[in-house]
């Protein structure tokens, strides 16, 4: 095949500009290859791809396209993007690049029945640390309550930075927890006030309205409360009616599923009025958009003290530890 290597045929083809990255990562690291044998090489050294995940597949970012032709390879443009699928990888419509798609967690229904969830969640951590302030609530727990010893095999680390790590996971949920604990002390703050005279007058004029607007989507939105449904699974709708501050409990793409559901659907949904309902995808985009503005920033300061390089395990928890 033409392009078969650096030294094949009369001459030595030039080096093209590449960009290549994980399917589960934002990064892309810069890689300059004349052909592509030398570019999947270059990008399991560089991306740190174990033996056993190879052969690597190489598709490109845009739209999935699998790159296996040399001279296809020779015809793309300087510094395309290419994702590298590890073995068994499939390319999802959540590797591409453009606004929060790239930190969408892969659908658990996607991994293999036989496989365990903790597992499926250990391998986003190996790619990537900072997928910790995406995962639910639920998440973090089954990562705690996962054998320090099985985690470390699975992650590929000692047991005393597995130990580290399930450490930071806890402090994550508990911080959450308080967060959640002091939102529910400011509600009961505010309804204290509302009890007073003059508020509980001023208060009690508006709640005619939500009851009007619920009237209506009673009636005329059923349509939409069934759409409602199927989007967000009843573990969803469980969570935002049953737990107080219910957006610290969900992941960020269930965060992104609630702030984009249609209001009127949402609160039939839940049997909620419209302005609670408002409230609470309200309160989904504030979470959302400081969890990513989070993983954003220790994407800089990584890129900043290592260049293109991952930051060791222990100097990572050990500056998440000091936040």
């Amino acid at each position: 095949m033409a392009g078969e290597g650096p030294g094949s045929g009369e001459g030595v083809s030039p080096l093209k500009q590449c960009l290549v990255r994980r399917k589960s990562q934002q990064e892309h690291h810069g890689v300059a290859a004349s052909c592509l044998r030398e570019l999947r090489s270059k990008a399991c050294d560089i991306l740190a791809i174990d033996k056993a995940w190879k052969p690597i597949t190489l598709v490109l970012a845009e739209d999935g396209t699998i790159v296996d032709d040399e001279d296809y390879f020779l015809c793309l443009p300087p510094n395309t993007k290419f994702v590298a699928l590890a073995k068994n990888e499939k390319w999802t419509s959540s590797c591409t690049d453009g606004g929060t798609a790239w930190l969408s967690r892969e659908s658990i229904d996607e991994v293999d029945c036989g496989e365990e969830k903790w597992k499926h969640l250990a391998r986003q951590l190996k790619d990537d640390l900072s997928s910790i302030i995406l995962m639910s609530e639920e998440d973090l727990q089954v990562l705690i309550d996962v054998p320090c010893s099985d985690l470390a095999q699975e992650l590929s680390q000692n047991q005393p930075k597995t130990q580290m790590l399930q450490d930071t996971l806890q402090q994550a949920l508990d911080r959450r927890e308080e967060e959640r604990q002091s939102k529910q002390l400011l509600e009961l703050y505010m309804k204290a006030l509302k009890s007073e005279g003059s508020i509980l007058t001023k208060a009690s004029e508006p709640d005619a309205a939500p009851r009007e607007e619920m009237n209506v989507v009673d009636t005329d939105s059923s349509s939409a409360g069934a759409s409602t449904k199927r989007s967000l699974s009843n573990e969803i709708l469980a969570a935002l009616k049953e737990k107080p501050a219910p957006e610290l409990s969900l992941d960020s793409r269930d965060l992104e599923l609630v702030f984009k559901e249609d209001t009127e659907a949402l609160a039939l949904a839940l049997s909620w009025d419209k302005q609670k309902t408002e409230a609470l995808q309200q309160a989904c985009d504030q979470e959302l958009s400081r969890r990513l503005q989070q993983v954003q920033a220790l994407h800089s300061l990584r890129s900043i003290s290592k260049g293109k390089k991952k930051l060791p395990w222990g100097d990572w928890l050990s500056s998440k530890r000091k936040k």
